[in-house]
């Protein structure tokens, strides 16, 4: 069963820091500008990415947090790229210093982001900073500008929310793939609820796993309730093949059934396609409800 385990691990979300320059409410990670960059150093994930790439891992995607504001992260992506992994960075787009600008070019990275509103004053109660719409909209047309691509992701945090008109905004700038999904209830979001693995999509530790700026690794970024190992005293394939990852698998699979199930929410997760009835309608993306959908149920 560990072997198997172990060459089914095709992706990681890296998330390497916990500042971030915004403060939304339904923040899974409790980021903030209170943050820290955590325990892990750049070396640290330099040799995280070595062992990713060393087990066969495809995509790496840097998250956080707001991951611009690590200052290690140039680097980190032109170490990944020469170990052959493919590179998203999941940023809200407000914070992206030149530097950066040329590392995405150089090393074919692409960006996503989460944008909740076509109007600039629904988006920055959001995010809780002031102007953030105006950046996160003129830096996701100057990628597009610089060939950079860029996926979209419009969470639906609020009754009457211009969701639909959010991702028709960014259609019109030209993001060829804009998800949905409804708020789940982790972090902030959760308003003080311990966290449940049924609020998960149920996909999690499905090829994939998140590791934290602690080095706890978990089957997901949101399900960081579960921790699997940290890569800080053990190797990444240990953690992967333990027996915590088999408990915490187990959980969700009594759960959620086992398999791999039909999506993820594609604002998350690079390797996800297009699929109904998440895109380009902005509802929410639930691997149990498509599931139901396409049935007839």
């Amino acid at each position: 069963m560990a072997a198997s385990t172990l060459s089914s691990l095709r992706f990681a979300w890296l998330e390497i820091t916990a500042l971030c320059n915004e403060f939304c409410d339904h923040c899974y990670a409790d980021s903030s500008p209170q943050g820290t960059h955590g325990s892990m150093s750049v070396p640290d994930w330099v040799d995280v990415v070595d062992q990713l790439a060393d087990m066969g891992v495809l995509d790496v995607q840097f998250i956080g947090g707001e991951p611009t504001l690590h200052p290690g992260l140039p680097k980190l992506i032109e170490h990944a790229h020469r170990r052959g992994l493919g590179i998203e960075v999941f940023s809200n787009m407000t914070h992206i210093r030149e530097p950066l600008w040329h590392a995405f070019q150089r090393y074919g990275v692409k960006l996503a982001t989460s944008y909740y509103s076509d109007a600039p004053g629904e988006h920055d109660q959001v995010t809780r900073l002031r102007g953030s719409h105006k950046k996160t909209r003129d830096n996701v047309r100057k990628a597009l500008q610089l060939g950079i691509p860029v996926r979209g992701g419009v969470v639906a945090v609020r009754e009457g929310q211009r969701v639909q008109e959010a991702a028709r905004d960014l259609v019109s700038l030209g993001v060829p793939q804009v998800g949905g999904d409804r708020t789940r209830a982790f972090g902030r979001a959760g308003k003080g609820d311990s966290p449940t693995v049924k609020n998960l999509c149920g996909h999690c530790a499905q090829e994939k796993c998140a590791i934290g700026p602690t080095g706890d690794m978990w089957p997901c970024v949101l399900g960081r309730f579960l921790t699997m190992g940290n890569v800080r005293t053990t190797s990444v394939a240990e953690a992967w093949t333990g027996e915590k990852a088999a408990k915490v698998t187990a959980e969700i699979t009594a759960v959620h059934g086992s398999g791999v199930q039909s999506c993820t929410p594609p604002q998350f997760l690079p390797m996800c396609g297009p699929c109904g009835p998440c895109v380009p309608s902005v509802g929410h993306c639930d691997p149990q409800e498509a599931s139901k959908l396409a049935d007839g149920a």
